[in-house]
């Protein structure tokens, strides 16, 4: 498979995970949905079940029953690449050279890392992923907790880890979460990662939640702070309204940037 393919082939997942996201749907729609072969959809269906993102059913795909199941960490990482970058480089705006600072886990705060390369802080990585963008270039200092290392997205997790962060104190968090609805708060998938980002949001003296807006449409399973915990957003003007009063009202700091087009 060539690079156009594979490039082609992680659209289309993101295409027919959002689609099976809430309600089940059929191969001939989802071929009508993504322009592909009937063929194809049903190639697709096979790896993404293989892979616990969805649920095979006759004719179809249908919705996981437990909320808050994470895409696999390539998928997310092609996912929205430039809006992400985006929203990084304004969350690196707020930090600056010796400043201290814990990087979660998760697609966008990788993002953050890499726009912090060189940047001359010190910076506790919450991920392998995060680590490795942040040591890029000399100039950071970057530690790592201990602890088990999950598979794919290789997030550092587990009382180890939560006990490293706590043993720190940081000048700015930056936070991802699986979910951000108004109402639930802050959520994620595992009770461990819930863990882990708790001790963060104890440790920092500014949060910032760094976050797609479809993450404010959310809840999932396990909940570790509300929206009040945070002091800065980051997210895109697609955001509505009524989300953004609302942060706005809870003495949150919300900083908009234009997605990618």
């Amino acid at each position: 498979m060539d690079h156009t393919d594979q490039v082609q082939r992680s659209e289309r997942h993101q295409v027919i995970l959002r689609a099976v996201e809430r309600e089940q749907r059929s191969v001939h729609e989802l071929a009508a949905l993504t322009g592909a072969s009937t063929i194809s959809i049903r190639r697709d269906l096979g790896e993404l079940a293989d892979q616990g993102m969805l649920r095979r059913v006759r004719g179809g795909a249908a919705p996981l029953a437990r909320r808050g199941t994470r895409y696999p960490f390539a998928l997310r990482q092609d996912d929205q690449v430039e809006t992400k970058r985006r929203l990084a480089a304004a969350a690196a705006a707020l930090i600056g050279p010796g400043d201290s600072v814990v990087i979660d886990n998760g697609t966008t705060a990788c993002a953050v890392a890499a726009a912090l390369v060189g940047r001359g802080v010190t910076a506790m990585a919450l991920s392998l992923h995060a680590a490795a963008a942040l040591a890029g270039r000399p100039g950071n200092q970057v530690i790592v907790p201990g602890g088990p290392v999950e598979p794919d997205d290789l997030t550092l997790q587990g009382p180890g880890a939560a006990e490293a962060v706590r043993s720190m104190t940081f000048d700015v968090a930056v936070v991802g979460a699986c979910a951000a609805d108004p109402g639930t708060g802050l959520t994620v998938a595992t009770w461990a990662d819930a863990h882990v980002k708790r001790a963060v949001l104890d440790s920092a003296r500014r949060v910032v939640l760094v976050a797609t807006p479809e993450k404010f449409m959310r809840t999932a399973a396990h909940r570790f702070g509300a929206l009040a915990d945070l002091d800065t957003v980051i997210t895109t003007s697609e955001l509505p309204g009524d989300v953004v009063h609302l942060l706005r009202a809870a003495g949150v700091e919300v900083v908009l940037v234009e997605p990618e087009s």
